[in-house]
Order: C-alpha cells, then sequence, then structure tokens
C-alpha cells in the first residue's frame, strides 16, 4: 500500500499544486488561502504562479469532469494523491493546449516516483498515455440532461437539481456554467479620502488597468496588475472586494454620527464600508466569533485611516447581554451561509456542502436575526445579507422572520441601477460578473 509523502519540491509548480489539492481534500483547507502560503514554501519563481492558480483551480472546478474523463482506465482503488495527481494530469491534457500532452505525461512520472515508488509511476504512465492515445469519453454518452449537466459542470447532482428547483433549467444552466470561469477582481474606493476616477488614473501611472465596476459608483473593476502591490492600496484610497458584497453597506443607509453593529464583521469588508458610508462619523461595533480574525478587521481600518470602528469577539447570538435593547440606528446580519455564491472564487464549496449544511446553517440565520431585532431602534433598519443563492437561507428566512416579527416591514431597495422586481435583492454569479448574494432591508416600525 503506497501512502502519501508530504514532501516539499521546492520550485516544482506541479507538486506545489498538488499539495494544495491535499490539503483541500484531507485538512478541509480553502484554495484562496493556500495559495500565496504554497508560493512561498515551494519558493516558486513570478513566472510559474499563474500556472500554480491554473492548475489549483482548474483540477478542482472540472473535478467530476476529470473523473468521468478517468474511470475508463482506472482498474482497482487509488490512492486520493495518485487519483489527484490524475486528474491534474488530465485536465492539462484536456484543457491547456499550451503544455505539450509528453511534458504533462513525464512531469506526472517524475512526481509520482518521488512521492510514491516506481510501481506508481509505472502506473500513472500506463494511464496517461492509454489516454493520450485512445482519447476520453464523450459527455454525449450521459442521456439523463440533469447528470450531464453535473458531469460537465463538475457540479455535485442534488446541488443541480435544487438549483433547477429554484431557478428553473435555464438559470441553473448559467450558475453551473460561470462557477467555472476566473472571477473579476473588483475594489471599492474609500470615499473619506477619494474619488473613482482619481483612483483608476492613480492605477494607471502602476501599471494597473481598471474601469468602472457594473454595480455601485464606488467600485471598480481590474482588468490587470495587482492591486495589492500599488501604492493607492497601502495608502488606503481603496480595499478589494467584490461588488456583491458592497451592497449590503449601501442598503442600510447610513449617516454620520449613527450607531451601527455589525454582527459577523471579519474581516471587514462590510465595516469598513460601513464606515466610510458615515464618514467615520459615529461607532461602528464589529462583532465577531473568532478573535484571530479581528486583528483583520483592526488592519482593514488602520490602513484605511478609519477610527469609528471598535472590535469585540463572542458569539453574536449572545448580544443581548452587552448592549441593552434598541441601541443601534442599524444592524448588519451579514450571515454565516452555504456560500453558494462565491463557488467561483472557492471551488471546492460544491464538493463540500450537504443539505444537512443548509439547514443547520438556518437555525444560526434565525437566531441572528432574533436577536439583531431586539438591538434595532424604532425607526431603525436591520440588513440580512449572505454571500449564497440558495432561497432556504434567503427568501425563506425572510419570509420566516416577518412571520416572527410582525413589528419589521421589507423595505424596497433601490442601491443599484439594476432593475429588481422585488424588495429584497438576489444577485446570481452570472448576472453581473460578480458573486452570488442575496440583501433584504427590514424597517422597524415606530
Amino acid at each position: 500500500m503506497t501512502h502519501y509523502k508530504k514532501k516539499i519540491w521546492r520550485g516544482n509548480v506541479r507538486d506545489a499544486a498538488l499539495s494544495i489539492l491535499m490539503d483541500i481534500e484531507n485538512e478541509q483547507a480553502f484554495s484562496n488561502l493556500l495559495l500565496h502560503k504554497t508560493i512561498e514554501l515551494y519558493d516558486l519563481p513570478q513566472k510559474d504562479r499563474a500556472l500554480l492558480t491554473e492548475l489549483t483551480y482548474g483540477t478542482l472546478q472540472q473535478q467530476m469532469t476529470l473523473d468521468y474523463y478517468l474511470e475508463p482506465y482506472i482498474r482497482g482503488k487509488l490512492q486520493p494523491w495518485v487519483r489527484q495527481l490524475l486528474r491534474m494530469s488530465v485536465y492539462q491534457i484536456i484543457y491547456l493546449s499550451k503544455i505539450p500532452p509528453h511534458a504533462v505525461v513525464n512531469e506526472a512520472v517524475k512526481i509520482a516516483n518521488k512521492r510514491g515508488h516506481k510501481g506508481v509511476s509505472s502506473m500513472v504512465n500506463g494511464i496517461l498515455r492509454s489516454i493520450l492515445r485512445e482519447g476520453v469519453p464523450s459527455l454525449d454518452e450521459i442521456d439523463d440532461p440533469v447528470v450531464r449537466l453535473s458531469i460537465e459542470t463538475s457540479h455535485p447532482e442534488w446541488l443541480i437539481r435544487r438549483w433547477i428547483e429554484q431557478y428553473g433549467m435555464e438559470e441553473a444552466t448559467a450558475i453551473a456554467v460561470v462557477n467555472n470561469l476566473p472571477p473579476v477582481t473588483t475594489a471599492r474606493i474609500n470615499s473619506t479620502k477619494t474619488n473613482r476616477g482619481e483612483v483608476i488614473g492613480l492605477l494607471k501611472k502602476e501599471g494597473v488597468l481598471a474601469s468602472p465596476g457594473n454595480l455601485t459608483d464606488s467600485s471598480i473593476q481590474v482588468e490587470s496588475g495587482n492591486l495589492a502591490s500599488t501604492e493607492a492600496f497601502q495608502q488606503g484610497l481603496l480595499t478589494v472586494q467584490d461588488e456583491s458584497s458592497m451592497l449590503p453597506a449601501l442598503a442600510l443607509q447610513v449617516e454620520p454620527g449613527m450607531k451601527v453593529l455589525d454582527m459577523c464583521a471579519a474581516p471587514g469588508g462590510k465595516t469598513t464600508h460601513i464606515a466610510e458610508r458615515m464618514k467615520d462619523e459615529g461607532e461602528v461595533q464589529a462583532h465577531d466569533l473568532h478573535p484571530h480574525k479581528l486583528r483583520l478587521i483592526e488592519q482593514n481600518a488602520e490602513r484605511l485611516g478609519l477610527t469609528s470602528i471598535h472590535t469585540n469577539s463572542g458569539d453574536s447570538r449572545e448580544l443581548l447581554s452587552t448592549y441593552e435593547p434598541q441601541s443601534f440606528d442599524r444592524v448588519l446580519v451579514d450571515a454565516p451561509c452555504s456560500g453558494l455564491g462565491v463557488i467561483r472564487r472557492k471551488p471546492e464549496i460544491k464538493y463540500k456542502k450537504t443539505v444537512q449544511d443548509i439547514e443547520n446553517l438556518s437555525v444560526i440565520q434565525k437566531d441572528l436575526l432574533q436577536v439583531a431585532a431586539q438591538l434595532v431602534k424604532k425607526g431603525g433598519r436591520l440588513v440580512y445579507s449572505t454571500c449564497t443563492i440558495d432561497k432556504t437561507e434567503n427568501q425563506a428566512i425572510v419570509e420566516w422572520f416577518l412571520r416572527e416579527q410582525p413589528d419589521f416591514e421589507l423595505v424596497p431597495l433601490h442601491i443599484t441601477d439594476q432593475p429588481t422586481d422585488s424588495s429584497y435583492l438576489q444577485i446570481l454569479p452570472h448576472q453581473y460578473e460578480s458573486d452570488g448574494f442575496f440583501v433584504a432591508a427590514l424597517q422597524k416600525k415606530n
């Protein structure tokens, strides 16, 4: 039996990608967090970093498709690391036309030999060369259209069926397809220091091409270049943030001098946006369950030059022991959720989440809203948001809340230039080149 040996092959980009894939599988780690650490650990040159991202995300995004292609060639049980190596190799053969197939096979054999033994490398060599000779099975051989969509877009069948039930076949297909495309990098302009036109000009001087965003008047889309390495970023003129996640702060309609509560604040993107919208005048209480994440909020606030933010750790479901009822003009509940709207950024989510996870999270979401309802002043506003597109966590939660809290009412949202036919806003990931997101504003009656 061949065991996975976690050895560092410095400078080898494919071995680095394999390490990331195994850490995701074994340690439930997130791909976006592992990439930077792995680049440093493997001491990868600049020229290989884009390939590392491509291999990691591509193999994850197409995992089920790759397994379908591999299935006819595999006999017996494979060690997890060998399967990941084969997936990554087939991904290169099928999807990366610039890499010669023989080079893919040779690199895979080297890694197999280094991490396993000669028998493993011989098997890897045999499987990959068979694929080169005979090709992979056609997806057209799958008769059931739902199963075919599941395999073709590499989304679990239960998830595809759920989206079809909630949104219809056409929308479900569009969601699944776009989830396998690279996400667009966007940023929010710090309105306390600058404006969008000025920042776009400054970034251009630093070799970063940017243009106005699609959803808000304070957002930009980055066409090329690294925002985090620019002077504009270091000076706190902008925050890297998806456009959809800028909408909750707009829905709050804060004003200078208000007292605002952000119940699930880390890493602080929405918290700092709230403070900016208040012109840093007033009080923003930022709470998060995990104490170590508070430093992220503080670092963001410091870089942006914001002083109105105060961080606190603890379970936000117990905040009534910290604050008196009706203490806040505005409360944001950006609730823990399944994250099914951010699969483009974290493709492993689609394989990890289950229906039970959604049900469990809906209980937490309800608990948070019950507390938030008591902390909002009469005439104040509560905003509920998630980065999921599942109706059980979104519309169903809001409908439940309105039944439980008759002293609240939905407030129509006019926070984007995009038309909406309801009082809440559900952004799907294929609509505006942004993450899937849900926002609802609830006003407490006087």
